[in-house]
């Protein structure tokens, strides 16, 4: 079953990502990285998502598939390192660190930290963005202020981890 899973991920991979094209490798790489973290984040899973519909919330995300096609390749890469980064931070901290299992959670940071590697060569070129990096942040404070406000519990977490994953595949 893991291994039909792995080809159909491939597939999906391999399928999305535009023609082969110099300019275009760091997205690629990007991808595969991407889909990676999103690999973590299904193992870190703890609490089955159905036991924690109750907690559920709108993060109000900045980012739809449809704002992410329109934008351009500099914006799309200053948004994809802000993310990874809030992403990064907030599986940092200490609560995390108690909410996740101490196995995967390094996995995670360690495959995130690369990720941030790639694109980070790819942002010096690129101008900022202030406008998206603004609703960026402010996307992660709503979701520090929601797991402060559910005191860090199992399913705050949960929910988290579900709502980064259900975003983090449309960058």
């Amino acid at each position: 079953m893991a291994q039909v899973y792995l080809w159909l991920v491939a597939g999906v991979t391999l399928g999305s990502i535009p023609a082969c094209s110099l300019s275009e490798d760091v997205l690629w790489i990007h991808s595969l990285d991407n889909w990676r973290i999103l690999h973590l984040l299904r193992r870190l899973e703890r609490v089955p998502p159905r036991l924690c519909l109750n907690d559920r919330t709108d993060f109000q995300c900045p980012w739809q598939r449809g704002t992410l096609t329109q934008m351009q390749k500099t914006q799309r890469t200053c948004v994809q390192h802000l993310t990874l980064q809030q992403i990064f931070s907030l599986f940092m901290t200490p609560h995390s660190h108690a909410a996740w299992n101490h196995a995967l959670l390094p996995q995670l940071l360690s495959g995130l930290h690369h990720s941030l590697e790639h694109l980070q060569a790819e942002e010096a070129e690129t101008p900022a963005c202030p406008d998206l990096g603004i609703r960026v942040r402010k996307y992660f404070q709503g979701i520090r202020n929601y797991l402060k406000g559910q005191k860090y519990s199992s399913c705050a977490w949960e929910v988290v981890r579900v709502e980064i994953q259900a975003h983090l595949v449309l960058l």
